[in-house]
């Protein structure tokens, strides 16, 4: 070590404080404080009001020096939060320095009560609140660049101090899903408690529900301090058990998707006087199949007019374009409009089906001798297409090469007849003369 090059010292030393940086970088997030104002009354709806705040996160408990917060944001709202977990420095939270897209984010004042739940056992030992709630407690509500991570924490801080520990944070990464019809989904959901909070230790409860246009249903209930589900359970929805208790996977997976699971899910965990969730979107997407009929089509002539049918069916969700295309002989291709579309019906699974009908008039719309008729649909799940032949005959006169085809079919009827009449001639005469012979 003694015949290291200073430069190589520097080198060195400079790696490892990148390294350490790297490792151990934690963002600065900007965030909306948002609260009711006090003093109103009468029944109506409670004002809140916004203010700037800004939470510097970490990892190591050791308190960290706070720079001098922006001019548009007071210092009564610029927060250390403590995350053992690591959960609030994910990559999704922390963008590049300059970056025009920012993590969302919201904080709010919490109160801590204890959970009141019909399906799970009492969290709480007794109806007094222990000193330890006595403190400053937030919620905070993140979701990083991309939907890659939303983040749910409830976080502590003694009184008279703005330095906060998370004690509950419940994540996804699963905050938009889709999946096609009859295929397993696996809705994220992970929590993490912090160890050392006399909270953590009393036991657990998972809350899976279910919302669309304002309907909702409980999905499946879990009672971790018992290990027991709730009575009510979606069939087909299920957790890995194992994995809630050693590693806090709350993750929902449901067997096999239908057109009914779409929408909006809430993973809901429960810890004695402490709630948090983090809500997630399934789409169950399934591209229509087309046909075409009839298939394939009859022989038209000019001027005739030719109804022809394309039917989408097994399609979800309902948003779907119908569209008609024709190729030429030469090869070119041009829109026919949408046709006469009808309504959309719906199928025993929850699938849709819609059809169009286009009426073709080969003088008006001008197809020649024909071409390829091409239906096309746009769906969420993909584009679809349907082909058929369409043959016109008798658009115009023969080409050269038709011409010579004829000529030549003509030459050799012209010689088959030849051929018999000579066939026939020369019998006759041969029967005439046989009988001449016969009278003499």
């Amino acid at each position: 070590m003694s015949n290291m090059s200073p430069m190589y010292a520097l080198c060195l030393v400079a790696a490892v404080c990148c390294g350490e940086a790297c490792c151990s970088s934690c963002p600065v997030l900007e965030c909306w404080f948002v609260q009711e104002k006090t003093g109103r009354g009468g029944g109506l709806a409670a004002a809140t009001t916004l203010e700037k705040s800004l939470l510097h996160i970490q990892t190591d408990p050791h308190p960290a020096e706070i720079q001098q917060p922006p001019s548009d944001i007071h210092p009564d709202r610029v927060y250390l939060i403590t995350d053992p977990a690591g959960t609030l420095c994910h990559r999704s939270l922390n963008p590049p320095r300059g970056s025009v897209e920012k993590p969302q984010c919201e904080i709010n004042p919490f109160l801590p009560q204890p959970s009141t739940l019909k399906w799970a056992s009492p969290l709480t030992d007794s109806a007094s609140s222990p000193i330890y709630l006595q403190a400053h407690w937030f919620s905070t509500a993140l979701q990083g660049l991309n939907g890659q991570l939303a983040v749910s924490t409830i976080t502590r801080a003694p009184t008279a101090t703005k330095e906060h520990k998370v004690i509950l944070s419940v994540t996804t990464t699963t905050v938009s899903v889709q999946s096609r019809l009859g295929g397993p989904v696996l809705l994220d959901c992970g929590f993490w408690a912090d160890p050392s909070s006399p909270l953590s230790g009393s036991g657990f409860a998972i809350e899976w529900r279910y919302q669309f246009r304002g309907e909702g249903r409980l999905v499946l209930a879990y009672d971790g301090k018992t290990d027991r589900l709730a009575d009510v359970q979606e069939e087909g929805a299920t957790l890995d058990y194992e994995g809630l208790h050693q590693r806090g996977n709350a993750s929902l997976i449901l067997r096999e998707a239908e057109v009914r699971h779409s929408g909006l899910y809430i993973c809901t965990v429960y810890l004695p006087h402490l709630v948090a969730q983090v809500t997630m979107e399934l789409q169950v997407v399934e591209p229509p199949s087309l046909s075409i009929h009839p298939s394939p089509l009859p022989l038209a002539v000019p001027g005739q007019s030719l109804t022809v049918q394309c039917e989408a069916s097994g399609f979800a969700p309902l948003a779907l374009e119908l569209s008609w295309e024709f190729k030429g002989s030469d090869g070119r291709s041009r829109p026919l409009g949408s046709g006469s579309l009808t309504g959309h019906r719906q199928a025993w699974d929850g699938t849709y089906s819609q059809s169009t009908r286009l009426e073709l008039d080969s003088t008006q719309l001008d197809l020649g001798p024909g071409g390829e008729l091409t239906c096309v649909a746009v769906h969420l799940g993909g584009p679809r297409r349907a082909s058929v032949a369409l043959n016109v005959i008798g658009f115009s006169s023969p080409s050269i090469e038709d011409s010579m085809a004829m000529v030549g079919v003509a030459l050799v009827l012209y010689g088959l007849i030849k051929f018999v009449s000579w066939t026939v001639t020369s019998s006759g005469s041969g029967e005439a003369g046989q009988q001449e012979k016969k009278d003499k």
